[in-house]
């Protein structure tokens, strides 16, 4: 072997073809000869001997095997005989290698050789597609140290074919892989891939060793992202794999890549989003990609496989999951509340990025130990030091991290409560997120619980309020979780916290005694709270029911401290008016006043316990708790008499008993008004926790409901004066109604007494309260109110307020309480005995409204059954029969006649805002309808009809038309062909640009009429072709990269390619219709002229791209180009350019005439006229900046013409007229009355009148003389 370079040239050559024949042979029994192949080639290469080569070599074999090498490949001298020299032998000879079949068991051992044997990239290339080629003849285990040869071996170069033949090879092995699991009995057990397990073993080594070699050569990393974008562009799905995606997180770790792999991988999520958006809002761009790629279901199951040992990923992992969750965290609007959707449904690519962010977090918490308390620990930190921005997906995150491992979360207790040592410093929301989410680990975790109480304690004498607040709210959370022994059971308080993990309860690690103490202690740290400030307070009044209901042995306590706070206000004298000292409710510091007390909060509590202890306690209690039975009637009977009397004197009570009338001061500038809105807040609220009082307690007595009146009458009284005053002052009182006491259960209760009620035995009682017209608006506004804090914070006020099920079974009784009423008494009924107000048929559809987006937004996953409970008819169905889409349907067609009644009513009786909101009503319901179902084709083939047959003349009724019939209309097909309908009336109804032609009055859409085709109608139709042009040019951008991707199978590229083609210029070719009808018409001048240039400018821009698609297609391929094309630019040539032109002369003279109109002013009135003067010219200036950007386009996209002409062979320019010349334009009207103003006799005058009527061509043709200036 040493000696091999001393061989002479022939020697070597023959010794080499030995080599081969015993490779080709499959003979080669190990690697070890092969240290001499290696040698032998390289001597070779540097031997000048000119070697025979073809007749008489005894190698014959060597020539015939040439016929099979690529052209590429084979050497210009090459002959059946001749002579080469030492490099071309060398060079035949591994041709030959490559081109010959590999014995699989000398694979890695040849791979190993060509390290050893300088290459040519021509050579080196062939080699790498060779060993590529043999991975699928391979045994798995074998791949691994086959891949490292070959990283090994793209030191020489290649690097690009190395990692896009590793990366191509194991996608389409998890591709079979997921295939075989899907249809597991169509495998044949003969072709079956090896177990999952293996393969992922066989790819976390692969990665393993990718990482090494990417240490070693950082080059290969770079090779790797570049290649990586680049794929992207042309096909997501190949590019970013499960494999691809873990290979990229392992190489992140590495400091100097990880920047640029992040921004990558959030970019590519980010634009995954927002594309499957797109697709899911276009049924045109659906049936071109029918395969929709969602990169959030790769890098979960990215997660999903690191269980097999990836601990190389899991880093990566976790850095990615914070990464996203930071970059698209909710935004806190300046000086406002921080956004929190965290309980909506998060439709827009940042929301879903930020939590495909939490759910990697989540998902890699579960399935890697080791990393647990690294997660922990920042989630706790960020929960920290993010307290100034919203941190509820953070929260949200903690609280699923506790609840999927309490008991794993005891090693990590010491971190927890490090940050409990910070809960004073932080906001209250912030606290009471945090506590409630490690509410499970309190349960498990004596030290932690014990660690919390210390913090509390501390806290509640804090100086600071939030400090104080987040001590109340952490003592109520420990109130209601940990259970005094007797207690009863609610259904709610039992929380699921990994059902494996923990089956201790609370009395495993704690006796009855020293529970209930300490239950009893917390109780005596809250009862100082009730000295401290209202806010305080306040949070202890709404969190005593819940405590109440989860810790019934409480009761009595709790009971007791609310007795003796209300005694300090309650005037116990039966004939003493008013019966509550309101004046012990607020307090004054210097000239400002606080409300102290919230004694109808106060109120609201003791009835809402005193209603739950009466139905609940009292029927559990045996007859062994005859102690507890005398104390618990002790404080009932005295909280009933209370009451009774509170009740009897309200009513009696006059509001200048409360010192409040229609005289009184309600400004909130002085210290006396304040007094006076705080204490009429306080008798409204009292009013109405007394009518939920009276209500409940009365079991349809009609004594109690006209006391129910009676308080309501006092609560109006005040209402209506509070409304009044605030229609005075608008800038002093907030116009907004204050937040209603009574609870949602409750809400739905009355409803459902008042309007759907027929029981006999009630009928009487129940007709005092209908009686009152403004009891029953009132009751439906309240409903209004409380849906709409549902939809806007999750949850509502007073018991149960956060619980969903509740709040969705209240929703369920409202709405079809209100839907009866609404369906049952139409507004015209209702209006003709009116007096004021909104009628409470139109309150009805408005909590409709609402709640239909509430359901859509909160309880998407309980569509079906909110839809069941509205169907009276079939209330018995399985839940598993439930057809959203028939339900939907049945429901859209109550309000398609509620509709068509508005419509054909008479004009007196025509209600704008009613059919708003039927309209928007429609739109929100029609979301649940299946877009291939036929209910969906009947409603929009309805939505059609009556957009062309109702001549709609309030504005905003025919945009929310309009708007519903193009949402619908994208789902079904593209809206092009509506769009041109759409544009040939609005030219119908404006009228042409020259005024000699008259418009054929066709008419399509009755919609489109003289008060609404401009601005209304125009702007929308506009809107949407800004729509229909971004498909379009997110096409042509999808096209491009499709073209430039030459590895896939050819036809299949085609097909799509021709299939995305064929689509482009056909919606093209129909707008250019739409503009052709938009650019004759005379618009007025403003935004729909403005709108108009922009969107054409556009349209070019995007005719361009096209153009440049299909010169770079004739570049790369002999095609010619279609003939849509050409049909497509000859329609551009004669039915838009051209009238592009005219409208923008149209638009100059329109603007000149303003201008010259100004200038008559200007003369007349040279001061009082000067500011409007200014402002014209401000606004013609803004109007006209998009003419010289749309002659731009419009020259840009003639440019590319002429090369495409040029390299297509086809005159395209043949359809283009020549461009109307900007720098000389002479209108010979204007050449005339000059001619004829200069010959006239009277001197005097001739140069004004020149001047004048001149004006307009000197001010036009001064501007393209620069332009021309620019073409030099």
């Amino acid at each position: 072997m040493l000696e091999a370079r001393q061989l002479p040239g022939h020697a070597l050559a023959e010794l080499a073809s030995l080599f081969v024949d015993v490779i080709k042979g499959g003979s080669l029994s190990n690697g070890k000869s092969l240290e001499l192949f290696s040698t032998v080639l390289t001597a070779l290469a540097s031997s000048k001997e000119n070697l025979a080569y073809g007749k008489g070599n005894p190698y014959q074999l060597l020539l015939c095997s040439l016929s099979s090498l690529p052209l590429q490949s084979a050497p210009k001298t090459c002959a059946f005989s001749g002579e080469l020299n030492g490099e071309e032998f060398k060079k035949q000879l591994i041709n030959t290698l490559c081109s010959s079949k590999w014995d699989p068991r000398c694979v890695i051992h040849l791979a190993n050789m060509f390290r050893d044997i300088p290459l040519s990239g021509e050579e080196l290339q062939f080699v790498v597609e060779k060993v590529l080629r043999m991975f699928s003849k391979l045994d798995l285990q074998e791949i691994p140290p086959l891949v490292y040869q070959l990283l090994l071996l793209s030191a020489k170069g290649s690097k690009k074919t190395v990692l896009e033949g590793i990366i191509s090879f194991f996608n389409q092995l998890d591709k079979r892989q997921k295939e075989e699991q899907r249809v597991p009995e169509s495998v044949d057990l003969e072709v079956a891939t090896t177990p999952l397990d293996q393969l992922r073993h066989v790819e976390g080594t692969v990665i393993l060793h990718i990482v090494s070699v990417i240490n070693l050569d950082q080059d290969l990393g770079e090779e790797l992202i570049k290649h990586l974008k680049t794929e992207q562009q042309k096909d997501p799905g190949r590019a970013l794999c499960p494999f691809s995606v873990a290979l990229l997180l392992s190489v992140a770790v590495k400091h100097r890549l990880q920047e640029q792999i992040f921004d990558f991988l959030k970019t590519s999520i980010t634009r995954s989003c927002k594309d499957l958006q797109f697709l899911q809002a276009s049924k045109f761009l659906q049936d071109l990609f029918p395969q929709q790629y969602d990169i959030t279901a790769v890098i979960l199951e990215v997660v999903k496989n690191s269980a097999f040992g990836w601990d190389h990923v899991t880093q990566g992992l976790v850095e990615l999951g914070f990464s996203l969750m930071e970059s698209y965290e909710p935004k806190k609007p300046f000086g406002g509340k921080a956004a929190d959707n965290s309980y909506g449904l998060s439709k827009m690519p940042a929301q879903q990025a930020c939590r495909l962010g939490a759910s990697i977090l989540l998902e890699t918490f579960k399935v890697h130990e080791p990393i647990r308390s690294d997660i922990l620990e920042q989630v706790l930190n960020r929960v920290l030091t993010k307290a100034a921005s919203p941190v509820s997906h953070f929260i949200d995150l903690l609280s699923n991290i506790v609840v999927s491992a309490p008991l794993v979360l005891q090693t990590s207790s010491s971190k927890v409560t490090e940050t409990f040592d910070n809960l004073s410093f932080l906001p209250i929301d912030t606290v009471q997120g945090l506590l409630r989410a490690v509410q499970p680990l309190l349960k498990v975790s004596m030290s932690v619980r014990d660690s919390l109480i210390l913090v509390l304690q501390k806290a509640i004498f804090s100086r600071q309020l939030d400090a104080r607040k987040a001590a109340v709210a952490g003592f109520l959370l420990l109130l209601r979780n940990f259970k005094v022994l007797g207690s009863l059971s609610s259904s709610q308080c039992s929380q699921a916290i990994g059902a494996t993990q923990v089956q201790a309860d609370v009395h495993a690690c704690y006796n009855s005694a020293a529970n209930e103490a300490f239950c009893l202690e917390i109780l005596g740290s809250l009862r100082r709270c009730l000295s401290q400030q209202a806010d305080v307070r306040l949070m202890l009044y709404e969190g005593f029911y819940d405590v109440l209901r989860r810790n019934s042995q409480l009761a009595s306590s709790i009971m007791e401290t609310l007795l003796s706070q209300i005694k300090q206000y309650y005037l116990p004298q039966p004939d003493l008016l008013p019966p509550l000292k309101l004046e012990g409710c607020i307090m004054a510091q210097g000239d400002q006043i606080f409300l102290q007390e919230p004694l109808a909060h106060l109120l609201c509590c003791i009835q809402h316990c005193l209603a739950w202890y009466k139905s609940t306690v009292r029927l559990c209690q045996g007859a062994e708790d005859d102690e507890e039975e005398e104390e618990g009637v002790g404080f009932e009977q005295n909280f009933e008499e209370m009451l009774e009397s509170v009740t009897r004197r309200m009513i009696k009570s006059e509001l200048e008993d409360f010192e409040l009338d229609k005289s009184a001061d309600f400004s909130l500038s002085s210290g006396v008004g304040v007094k006076n809105n705080i204490y009429a807040i306080q008798v409204m609220g009292i009013c109405e926790v007394l009518i939920e009082y009276n209500f409940n307690i009365g079991n349809f007595s009609k004594n109690k409901f006209e006391d129910v009146l009676g308080l309501f009458t006092c609560y109006n009284k005040l209402s209506e004066i509070l409304k009044e005053k605030a229609g005075k002052n608008k800038s002093a009182l907030n116009n907004k109604t204050a937040r209603s006491f009574l609870s949602m259960g409750f809400v739905s209760t009355l409803l459902t007494a008042l309007f759907r009620d027929n029981a006999q035995s009630h009928e009487e009682s129940l007709a005092v309260l209908r009686s009152s017209t403004e009891f029953l608006r009132y009751a439906v506004s309240v409903a209004l109110q409380k849906v709409q804090q549902l939809e806007e914070t999750g949850q509502t006020d007073g018991p149960d307020g956060q619980n969903p099920e509740k709040m969705f079974q209240n929703l369920c009784k409202i709405t079809q309480v209100l839907l009866w009423r609404y369906t049952s008494i139409p507004t015209v009924v209702e209006e003709s005995g009116k007096k004021k107000g909104k009628s409470i048929s139109l309150l009805c559809l408005e909590g409709l409204l609402r709640i239909f987006n509430t359901v859509q937004q909160l309880y998407s996953a309980k569509i079906p059954q909110f839809l069941q409970a509205l169907d009276i008819t079939d209330g018995d169905a399985e839940e598993a029969d439930i057809n959203v889409t028939e339900k939907a349907a049945f429901q859209i067609r109550q309000f398609q006649r509620s509709l068509v009644n508005q419509l054909s009513s008479a004009e007196d009786d025509f209600n704008a805002k009613e059919t708003q909101s039927l309209i928007t009503v429609l739109s929100t319901l029609s979301k649940l309808l299946d877009p291939a179902s036929q209910q969906f084709l009947q409603f929009l083939t309805w939505t059609v009809k009556v957009c062309k047959e109702n001549a709609l003349e309030d504005i905003s009724c025919c945009k929310g038309l309009l708007s519903l019939l193009f949402s619908v209309h994208v789902l079904y097909k593209s809206p092009v062909g509506l769009l041109r309908e759409l544009a040939q009336d609005i030219h119908a109804c404006l009228g042409d640009i020259d005024q000699d032609i008259e418009v054929e009055g066709r008419c399509h859409f009755a919609v489109v009429n003289a008060k609404t085709a401009a601005p209304t109608v125009c702007l929308l139709v506009l809107g949407q072709v800004d729509k229909v042009l971004e498909e379009v040019d997110w096409l042509i951008k999808k096209l491009t990269s499709l073209g430039s991707d030459t590895s896939e199978d050819p036809s299949q590229a085609s097909n799509q390619t021709q299939a995305l083609e064929k689509g482009v210029i056909l919606q093209l070719g129909t707008l250019l219709t739409v503009y052709h009808e938009l650019v004759q018409t005379a618009l007025p001048a403003g935004s729909c002229v403005d709108t108009l240039l922009r969107s054409l400018s556009k349209t070019y821009t995007i005719l361009t791209s096209l153009i440049k698609h299909y010169i770079q297609a004739c570049r790369s391929s002999t095609n010619t180009i279609p003939g849509r094309l050409e049909k497509l630019v000859k329609l551009s040539g004669s039915h838009l350019t051209p009238q592009c032109y005219s409208f923008i002369t149209y638009v100059q003279n329109i603007h000149s005439e303003s201008l010259s109109f100004v200038e008559e002013k200007k003369k007349k009135k040279k001061e009082d006229e000067a500011a409007a003067v200014s402002t014209v010219m401000a606004k013609v200036l803004r109007e006209t900046k998009p003419i010289p950007n749309l002659i731009f386009a419009i020259e840009q996209y003639e440019k590319f013409l002429i090369h495409l002409s040029k390299k297509s062979k086809v005159n395209l320019m043949q359809y283009m007229k020549l461009s109307t010349s900007r720098d000389f334009r002479i209108n010979a009207s204007v050449l005339d009355s000059a001619l004829q103003e200069r010959n006239s006799e009277d001197t005097e005058n001739e140069p004004h009148n020149d001047q004048s009527s001149t004006a307009e061509q000197t001010d036009e043709n001064q501007e393209p003389k620069k332009k021309r200036q620019r073409k030099k």
